[in-house]
């Protein structure tokens, strides 16, 4: 049985037909063994704290923020609100935009799947329209989703009174150890490089904007370093050093040169 809550709401939409739907997670992970972190002193579990990684002090959970990271410890914040703001059409539909076959999706692309259901019995109807459809033409449907602020792809195949809906990974996010990005040598209908990841897009031109009002930035000036070497000078004592000692009173004969002395005759 799916979870009473759902995890998405929206709208299901294929060209002129859409009904109001719900996504419901179809995997979990909260019947594995967990382990918490405990103190092997005591066996008390352990919380863990946020900490500011210049002034070392703790922040509390109200000032915690989001910053992108434009420069060596320089980040530019960002605000849930301004997230918001980017809010894009797809964030409540799903626009089944093409057919294909389900043997041509790669399966390198397959992420998280889903339970997509009518939200009510009014859609009930428009529902089945689109499933069966589907189900005719023996094909899997591709859309877009906005789940937790990320444009997904959405690939819906039907599985009994339900469909199931499953997301793909974009083509950058897919590689090939050998070949390096896959997106483009994925052959057939399915194309992963069509379907343009616009939140994306939108975030990174909102955070172009941020920037470009920002003040520059002053860098702090480098010292000079307190002892220059020369090298010629520093190479000469090392030589000087491995020399033999001489005899005190006397300096030692430069290697290489005649002592001047004539051999007896």
């Amino acid at each position: 049985m799916p979870p009473a809550r759902p995890f998405w709401k929206g709208y299901l939409k294929l060209s002129l037909v859409s009904c109001p739907s719900a996504l419901f997670p179809a995997s979990s992970s909260s019947e594995r063994v967990s382990f918490r972190q405990i103190s092997k002193k005591t066996g008390h579990r352990l919380k863990q704290q946020l900490v500011d990684s210049v002034t070392g002090e703790v922040v509390e959970s109200q000032d915690k923020g989001r910053g992108y990271q434009i420069g060596k410890d320089e980040y530019l914040p960002v605000a849930d609100e301004e997230l918001d703001s980017l809010a894009l059409e797809s964030t409540h539909t799903i626009d089944v935009e093409k057919f294909v076959p389900r043997s041509e999706i790669d399966e390198r692309y397959l992420d998280s799947p889903y339970y997509l259901m009518p939200e009510n019995h009014v859609g009930q109807d428009a529902f089945a329209v689109i499933r069966e459809a589907m189900k005719r033409k023996d094909m899997v449907g591709l859309g877009k989703v906005v789940i937790s602020r990320r444009e997904r792809i959405v690939m819906l195949e039907p599985l009994d009174q339900r469909l199931m809906a499953t997301t793909l990974r974009h083509a950058h996010e897919v590689r090939d150890l050998f070949r390096g990005h896959s997106g483009s040598e994925v052959a057939g209908h399915f194309d992963p490089s069509e379907f343009e990841d616009r939140y994306e897009t939108a975030v990174v031109e909102m955070l172009k904007q941020k920037q470009a009002g920002m003040p520059p930035r002053k860098e702090a000036a480098v010292p000079p370093p307190s002892t220059v070497v020369n090298l010629m000078d520093a190479l000469r004592r090392s030589v000087q050093a491995e020399r033999p000692a001489t005899r005190k009173g006397k300096t030692a004969e430069k290697v290489g040169k005649p002592s001047g002395k004539r051999k007896a005759g």
